[in-house]
Order: C-alpha cells, then structure tokens, then sequence
C-alpha cells in the first residue's frame, strides 16, 4: 500500500542513519586523499627524503617559478597513481558489487584505504610510498562505486537525493580535514609531520573497513543476487520501519527482473535508445564537469602557490627580478635571431615578450 500522496511508505529510521553514515566515511577518505597530498608534498622534509631534486631546486633556484620546481615525473607519479589505480579499480568494483553485494565492495575499499594508509606513513623509500598510494586508488576505486550505491538504495524515495549527497559532503568534510591536519603537522618540529598527515586516513578508514561487517545489505541487492523474496522484505520492513512496504517491495522486484532482462540483450545497446538518453546525458555529463571544474588539481596547486608567497615573505628580494648581464646578453641575441626569421624589429619582439611576461606575473598573482 502507498499513502495518500501515492508516495511509498516509511520513513528514515535510526537503523538507515547509522548505517549511511558509516557507509559515507568512503567519502571522506576521497577527500581526506584529495587535500592531503597536495600539502604533503609541500612539506620539506618530505620533500628531502623521497624527491631530493625538487627540494633542491626549491631552496637554490629562486629564478623559476613554483611550477617550474615542482615539475618532476615521479612527484607526477606518486600524485596520479591514486587516480589511475582509482580507475582500473572501478572496473572489477562494478562486477563485485553486482555479483557480490555492496558490502563485499565496501569492505575491500576500507581494506585497501588501511593497506595504503600503513604503507605510506611508514614509507622509508619512493616504492613503498607509491605502492601505499595505488592501494588508496584502489580503495577510491571500491568506495566511490559501492557507497554512493548504497546510500540510494538504503534511503527511502522521497529523501534519496538529500542523503545521496551526503556523499558529495563527505567529500568536502574530508578536504576540509586534510588541510587543517596539515596546517597543523606542518609546524612539527623532526620532520615527520608527513607521517602523521597520511596515517592520519587510517581513523575514517578503520571505521569504513570494521563497519562494512555490521553494515547490513540492501533489499535491492538481496533480490538481484539471491532471488530471496522473503529475506529482502524483512530487511526492506526492518529499514522502513513499517510492515506496510507491499508497494515499494512490487516495484523492486519489477526492477530486478527488468535489468535481469537488459543484461541479457545487450545492455549497451538499450541504453543508447532514445527513451534512455536523458539519463545517459546526465550520468557523463555530472561527472565530466565535475573534474573539467579541476577542483582536484586546485587542491595539489594552491599548496604550491602558498609555498612560493611563504618564500617571498620570507625573502622579499626574490619578487623583484634580478639583473644578470649574462643573461641579459643571451635574451637580447634571443631576440635578434627571432626578428631576423620574421623580418621585425627585435626592440618590438622584446617589448612584446615583455607584456607578454607581466601578463602571467598578474595572472599568477591573482
């Protein structure tokens, strides 16, 4: 029976609380890994022991840019194997989660979250430190597939979206939290901050990993693996709160079969039908603009950006551009043998390249 509203009926129980909150911590894992390694890799004594080169050319080089410092393929490394880990990873997660159940899913992302989380902060070389950071993708990879999930099946219809978004708040809880820690680790004096930063990850990831055994599966799972009607109604009365789920327990069921259905006649190309494009739409569209947003990389860059104003404040002569008559000599002649390829005076390419360079001095300042 539904109600009066045709709405089905239920409500959010205490039992549905506990359980998304506990299934969310993956959320704020993703985060947690977001913010905090852009702040570690600013941290000197990090710096000095895995990426020697880098920190060199921070404290000798004072002509480049930040940017320029920062340019190093294994610093590429070890910040984008989260990602690509995360990637590969979400393939074999969408099988485990179907045949399986969402929390097998959750369970091996909370456990490799642990693994990494130990490798990195007992790191003492670049292999453990990027191992640990493939087995955070890994857990990226299982997380961000089974919880957000779970939440929408375990939320009753009317409040789905609100509690489905809790996982986007995750994010941004974990984000937030990372850059405190940082600010704070930053400060300690030995130079192992940076441990305490990455084992940090280790608290949302113990209760992510314990939790996911005391985690019950979804009504939505139950039918779709096990064909157990009995079982699934139970749980779907017991996460209602109500005896009363006839209605909503019809329709799961009618769900089940129909994806049963299209997994057996090509489901790649039903979905490519008219009547299913605004989903397919919204479901590339969402997260596409989500990462052309680049919120991730602002997070790794901002901490580059604080690291050179720090520099300034510290030494303010380097924001003025210093005179080296060797160099003046070799951006002259520079000059000349461009305006001869183009006919052009080289005062005019020169006062270009000028514009051109206090162009980018305000575009970095602000």
């Amino acid at each position: 029976m539904t109600s009066e509203r045709g709405e089905y009926n239920g409500r959010v129980t205490q039992f549905v609380v506990l359980s998304c909150m506990m299934a969310a911590m993956g959320g704020v894992l993703f985060g947690y890994d977001i913010g905090i390694s852009g702040g570690v890799t600013s941290m000197e004594p990090f710096l000095r022991k895995f990426f020697p080169k880098v920190y060199t050319r921070m404290k000798e080089d004072n002509k480049i840019s930040n940017y320029c410092k920062f340019d190093s393929q294994l610093l590429t490394l070890f910040t984008s194997s989260l990602y690509i880990a995360g990637l590969v990873a979400s393939f074999f997660a969408s099988f485990v989660t179907r045949a399986f159940g969402r929390k097998p899913s959750i369970l091996i992302g909370g456990a490799a979250f642990l693994l990494g989380t130990a490798l990195g902060a007992a790191a003492v070389n670049i292999y453990m430190l990027i191992f640990g950071r493939i087995l955070l993708g890994v857990g990226v990879g299982f997380a961000n597939q089974a919880v957000p999930l779970y939440l929408s099946e375990m939320a009753p219809p009317r409040y789905r979206g609100a509690i489905n978004n809790g996982f986007q708040l995750s994010i941004s809880i974990g984000v937030l939290s990372a850059n405190l820690i940082n600010f704070g680790t930053e400060k300690i004096k030995g130079g192992w901050g940076w441990r305490i930063s990455l084992a940090m990850a280790a608290v949302p990831a113990s209760i992510l990993a314990l939790g996911s055994f005391f985690l019950p599966e979804t009504p939505n799972s139950l039918i779709q693996r096990e064909n157990n009607h009995q079982k699934a109604k139970l749980m779907l009365q017991k996460v209602r709160g109500t005896i009363d789920v006839e209605a909503e327990f019809d329709d799961l069921i009618k769900a089940s079969e129909t994806s049963k259905t299209l997994l057996r006649h090509h489901p790649f190309q039903q979905i490519m039908q008219r009547k299913y494009r605004p989903q397919l739409v919204m479901a590339m569209a969402i997260p596409f603009f989500q990462q052309d947003d680049d919120s991730s990389s602002k997070n790794l860059k901002m901490t580059e950006q604080e690291e050179e104003t720090n520099l300034q404040h510290q030494n303010p002569k380097l924001t003025e551009k210093e005179e080296d008559p060797e160099l003046e000599n070799r951006n002259l002649k520079m000059f000349e043998e461009e305006a001869k390829l183009h006919n052009e005076n080289p005062e005019t390419i020169r006062e270009d390249e000028e514009e051109r360079n206090r162009d980018e001095d305000l575009q970095i300042q602000n």
